[in-house]
């Protein structure tokens, strides 16, 4: 072994002439071993040589354990610790361990003991990217294997959590290989799961054999709940997409069991269609025909969704549910109504339904957009869903879930889109008067690449609102968003690598729905 490769362990003993062997044993294992016989000289060598692991004798006259591990700690609080002890007792362990040791080893502890403890923490991260290392061959090649051949609905589904928890996995990984790897086989899981959708979405629409929509989300996972008498929240979070509910999901598992589900967000996945198809139980067409003065061709399509709570009365009303008391709506669109709900939770208390819409991800999404600092801050995926997870643990959405913990109800959280980073420009041919989405289109004969975008030439057997017979759609696949022949540079410079909404992607369609309960 090459001595810049040598690990270094400080073994504190006020008997520490007596574990010369133990010493002598780890130096033929391949470790620099320094030794201090108390507290003091122990704190000095740390504040003045790199050490990588500490091996503390619990029980030494003078300055004893529990103090010089306070020392240590002050001067380097990530260094390892392993507490050496002959008491057994429980109130000197948790002291310890609430002081953050990394293990402990009761007296007396034999070679094998010692050496296993040390290389659990001083390999921990090694053999975590061998294992993962592993895993990801035989996930890469298990999804490879699948991608050649015909793949269902819930086919996709799996792929698409494996290749997000793997995706979370290697956040701290140091294998570059290994990472391009994955970026290659989400491009190529994209790509191929495009074409799924373009090929079997039409069929789903009104088939009985089909992956859940979210015309089906109010249906299958909060009716049940209402039908059984149970108090109810259910929570919408504009824009989350899956990556980001597992960074948050660990940190309900403390208050909550968690159920998980999965579905699929209808076209176009932006929140004038998805949403209101949510709380609806509709699709659009039928939204655009109960609201026609927000569906106009020249309405602004930030208001079309000023009507979820009609729609989901509507919605609860054909699904034959009678509350005993009226259900309630309530949409935060900023830090002092986060605030003001959190605060307000138990004058809900008898309420049997209560629907939120959290608007945060979606707004640092745009946010990100216009912002300089955010755009550093969160320049990729893996930076972006940090955010999100730090946003939700300070979050006034984080505080009303736990008091809703205490209670006799069951919580749904929920997404209606997800998003994209988008990479590459596809051009779009249309009139004056499309749309000017990013990621879809509507208006008169649209025309696109068919490699890069879905082009639906006959919009009404997808139940989306039309304005003519000439409506189209086109509606951008993989990482590909609109632009226009005229302004291909402007547009790029403008857009490319933001996070944008309404196309067909894994991150776009395949979204969490999770049921959570009181522990």
């Amino acid at each position: 072994m090459q001595k810049e490769n040598l690990k270094t362990i400080l073994w504190v003993d006020d008997e520490i002439d007596l574990l010369s062997a133990h010493v002598i044993f780890l130096k033929d294992k391949g470790y620099n071993v320094l030794q201090a016989s108390n507290g003091d000289d122990a704190i000095e060598i740390v504040s003045k040589r790199g050490v990588d692991l500490v091996l503390l004798d619990e029980m030494m006259p003078g300055r004893d354990g529990l103090s010089t591990l306070e020392g240590i700690k002050d001067i380097d609080p990530q260094l390892p610790v392993i507490m050496v002890t002959k008491s057994e007792e429980e109130h000197l362990m948790d002291e310890a361990i609430g002081k953050k040791i990394d293990d402990y080893l009761t007296k007396p502890v034999n070679l094998s003991q010692i050496l296993s403890a040390i290389k659990r923490i001083l390999d921990r991260q090694r053999l975590t990217e061998s294992r993962l290392t592993r895993e990801f061959v035989t996930e890469f090649n298990k999804i490879n294997a699948q991608l050649s051949g015909p793949l269902g609905w819930r086919d996709w589904v799996d792929i698409h959590v494996k290749l997000s928890e793997i995706d979370l996995e290697l956040e701290s990984f140091r294998d570059v290989g290994l990472k391009q790897s994955l970026l290659d086989l989400r491009k190529q899981s994209s790509a191929e799961f495009g074409r799924f959708v373009a090929r079997n979405y039409e069929s789903w629409i009104g088939a009985r054999e089909r992956p859940p929509l979210s015309v089906d989300v109010v249906r299958d996972h909060v009716a049940p709940l209402l039908k059984e008498g149970i108090q109810t929240f259910f929570i919408v979070v504009d824009c989350m997409r899956l990556d980001q509910w597992l960074m948050i999901e660990p940190l309900l598992a403390e208050y909550f069991t968690i159920k998980k589900d999965y579905y699929y967000s209808i076209l176009p996945t932006a929140t004038p269609f998805s949403r209101n198809s949510i709380f609806a139980g509709e699709y659009p067409d039928k939204v655009s025909e109960l609201y026609p003065e927000l569906w106009d061709r020249s309405s602004n399509e930030a208001s079309r969704n000023r009507h979820e709570r009609q729609l989901l009365d509507r919605n609860l009303a054909k699904l034959g549910l009678n509350l005993k008391s009226e259900p309630k709506y309530v949409k935060v669109l900023d830090y002092d109504e986060g605030q003001n709900l959190a605060r307000k939770i138990q004058s809900y208390s008898n309420v049997p339904l209560l629907s939120v819409v959290y608007n945060f991800v979606d707004i640092m999404l745009h946010g990100r957009s216009e912002s300089e600092i955010l755009q550093e801050i969160a320049p990729n995926e893996a930076a972006f869903r940090s955010l999100v997870q730090s946003w939700f643990g300070y979050s006034h959405m984080l505080d009303m879930l736990k008091t809703l913990a205490a209670w006799n109800c069951a919580v749904v959280i929920t997404t209606d889109h997800g998003s994209v980073i988008g990479s590459r420009g596809a051009i779009a041919y249309g009139k004056k008067d499309t749309s000017t989405n990013l990621r879809y289109k509507y208006g008169d004969n649209l025309n696109c690449d068919p490699k890069q975008a879905w082009l639906i030439k006959n919009p009404k057997n997808l139940k989306l609102p039309t304005w003519g017979l000439a409506t189209t759609y086109i509606i951008a696949m993989e990482d590909y968003y609109f632009v226009y022949p005229t302004k291909y540079s402007e547009y790029r410079r403008q857009y490319q690598h933001s996070f944008q909404h309404g196309g067909i992607s894994l991150d776009e369609m395949i979204l969490p729905v999770a049921t959570l309960r009181p522990r």
